[in-house]
């Protein structure tokens, strides 16, 4: 019976320190496993605040882009109607440079008998014409 005991006594010191070893392996391995999951945060946390940053430059970028686009738009606006006006003007003046050429022609024979006339010439038997002015008023 005694060695029956002893037996017993052995084999349940034996399972105790199987079991002591199994628990500090496994009080060892969780120990590995929070350390490492305490890296992993601290990598994730680094990560999101790098990204944080990357997203944030570029959607100030994009918001300087968007000005710079909206700024540049007006001066094309600006520029194509500064191009319409002058391209109006230039139509109107080649349509109507026949008219003042007439006028202008007129004024200079204008300003010679009137010259003339202060020079003592006497133009009262010269007939005159009739000049077409600018915008259509005619004179004679």
């Amino acid at each position: 019976v005694m060695a029956m005991m002893d037996l017993l006594v052995a084999d349940l010191d034996k399972e105790i320190q199987e079991s002591e070893v199994e628990e500090k392996n496994s009080q060892e391995e969780y120990e590995q496993f929070m350390e490492d999951s305490k890296t992993k945060r601290a990598q994730d946390a680094k990560s999101i605040a790098d990204k944080e940053g990357f997203k944030a430059d570029r959607e100030a970028e994009l918001e300087k882009s968007t000005l710079e686009h909206k700024s540049t738009l007006k001066e094309d606006m600006g520029k194509a109607e500064e191009i319409k006006d002058l391209h109006l003007e230039c139509d109107w003046l080649l349509s109507n440079f026949e008219a003042r050429k007439e006028a202008r022609t007129g004024e200079v024979e204008s300003l010679k008998k009137a010259k003339a006339v202060l020079s003592g010439a006497d133009f009262s038997l010269v007939q005159q014409r009739s000049a077409v002015r600018l915008r259509g008023a005619v004179s004679q």
